[in-house]
């Protein structure tokens, strides 16, 4: 078991309102922990809008998801935040002491005297193939969540997707010392959404035998002493063909998933929590959210929105943690104390 972790703050979320969140409780002089489902920060930012143009965000007349997610890595550096990916928070209860205790799929646990949550639409999680029976070989022979050479060592390999990420598994398992036997690459036509680069990087791959190209739709599968043997495939001729292999690895893509966030009692409505617009707390004290999770008359889902909710958030927590001291407002352009956070006195 891993030891709690007792923190100040704790942020639901590594996105950029996530991200902006860690700024502002730093420059209240609140240090937090940082949860994510990804194995990297960025959120839907990322996933969704990684090379795409945003142009609403106050003094960057122009930058790319990944771009705005990288200045925001550098506002936060400061402060210093612990990050914890690739685990979803499942559980949030409060203890007798009145903190909050929160507790991972990977089964840290968290006690905090205030939670933010700013979690987006949800967690991004792995999409899953649809086929009756093949979840029973999840873990073992199927794999949906990040690609790992270990698992495929040796091994003859089916990538599944039509994506950067496929395509990239694909060329990566065919070199090094953990390289597979074989790679197939399966998507249900020879068209692709990855780059050009990679889709051009793939075809030479398949000329030159390093891998090869499979196209059509798995129907079922094949097994043979409680192990996976093939995937049944309708091919796009209207044929079924037989694709034998020791590792299946999806690459589907990811979605959003509210998950146990509908499960914490918080009041919600249409699947978004419900906050005041004072300090963005929900209807459980202690308990904030921020960005697109949160509800209220008005809302807007906006990046430069969420930036404002997780602002007055850092004051509302302030007011919770220190209820002794008057909050005063400072500046970063004169406040002293707010250079010496900043690291920049």
């Amino acid at each position: 078991m891993t030891p709690p972790i007792d923190t100040e703050a704790l942020v639901i979320g590594a996105g950029p309102v996530g991200l902006f969140q860690v700024f502002q409780l730093g420059l209240q002089g609140v240090h937090c922990q940082v949860v994510d489902a990804l194995p990297h920060v960025g959120g839907q930012c990322t996933e969704l809008y990684g090379a795409k143009p945003i142009y609403d965000i106050p003094g960057i007349p122009y930058c790319t998801g990944l771009e705005l997610i990288e200045r925001l890595q550098q506002q936060i550096a400061p402060f210093k935040p612990t990050l914890h990916l690739s685990q979803q928070v499942g559980s949030v209860e409060r203890l007798p002491d009145q903190r909050l205790q929160v507790i991972t799929s990977t089964g840290q646990t968290f006690r905090t005297p205030t939670l933010f949550i700013a979690a987006g639409v949800g967690a991004f999680v792995a999409r899953r193939m649809t086929l009756g029976g093949l979840a029973d070989f999840e873990g073992t022979q199927v794999f949906a969540e990040h690609p790992a050479p270990e698992r495929w060592a040796g091994q003859h390999l089916v990538v599944a997707g039509d994506g950067d990420t496929a395509l990239q598994t694909g060329l990566d398992a065919g070199q090094g010392p953990q390289a597979a036997a074989s790679v197939t690459l399966l998507h249900r036509r020879d068209a692709f959404t990855a780059d050009p680069n990679l889709i051009a990087q793939m075809r030479q791959a398949c000329a030159d035998g390093r891998m090869r190209f499979v196209a059509g739709q798995p129907t079922g599968l094949r097994t043979e002493a409680g192990r996976l043997q093939a995937l049944e495939l309708l091919n796009p001729q209207g044929d079924t063909e037989w694709l034998s292999l020791d590792v299946l690895q999806t690459c589907l893509g990811l979605s959003p998933k509210l998950g146990p966030v509908a499960q914490w009692g918080l009041a919600m409505e249409r699947k978004q929590l419900v906050v005041n617009t004072e300090n963005f707390g929900t209807s459980e004290p202690g308990i904030f959210a921020v960005g697109d999770i949160n509800t209220y008359p008005g809302k807007k889902k906006l990046i430069l929105c969420g930036f404002h909710e997780a602002t007055l958030a850092a004051f509302g927590a302030v007011a919770l943690l220190r209820p002794e001291e008057k909050t005063l407002l400072q500046y970063t352009t004169t406040s002293t104390l707010l250079h010496q956070r900043l690291g920049i006195a």
